[in-house]
């Protein structure tokens, strides 16, 4: 079972900050964000997901999702959607496990392009977060995006994996 979500428990019990702050905040998401979908468009296999085209903000918006994820502000679902309207745009397409290996070896790397891998803790979280959202958050529906359940909330992660919200959502 994950643990119950407190504001304490999205601090390093040895007292390191959220992994949204370990990351760089926004800066450094936006960075990370950059450095991963420059690889995955370069990606033979994952590049696939792009070929339709994607939003001019992509990147922008991707690291605001992983902000809110990480523990930073909730600014994905204040001005774009929430989870129900992420997990819909990743449905639908049928098992990917090779995609899916390929997305996480190119979010490997650019951890290390954006130098993110010099604290082995802060990129061994972000490793375990990434194949977590990819591997079971963004594909549990994939034979049709109307699966999604509305009302869906982003999932938080801490230094510790998943966080179970108590609370009304939102909170």
């Amino acid at each position: 079972m994950a643990p119950v979500f407190t504001p304490g428990n999205l601090y390093h019990p040895l007292g390191m900050r959220t992994l949204y702050e370990e990351a760089g905040n926004f800066d450094g998401l936006c960075r990370l964000a950059d450095a991963w979908h420059a690889r995955v468009i370069a990606d033979e296999v994952v590049s696939h997901a792009f070929s339709h085209g994607f939003h001019p903000e992509h990147t922008k918006r991707l690291a605001a999702y992983w902000a809110e994820a990480l523990g930073g502000p909730k600014d994905y679902s204040t001005n774009y959607g929430d989870q129900t309207f992420v997990v819909r745009i990743h449905s639908g397409n049928g098992p990917h496990e090779e995609m899916d290996r390929r997305a996480i070896a190119c979010f490997d790397q650019a951890l290390l392009d954006v130098g993110l891998c010099q604290d082995e803790r802060v990129s061994q979280a972000l490793h375990n977060y990434f194949v977590w959202a990819t591997t079971y958050s963004m594909s549990g529906y994939d034979q049709s995006a109307s699966d999604v359940p509305e009302g869906l909330v982003i999932p938080l992660w801490s230094w510790d994996g998943l966080v179970e919200r108590s609370g009304p959502v939102g909170a």
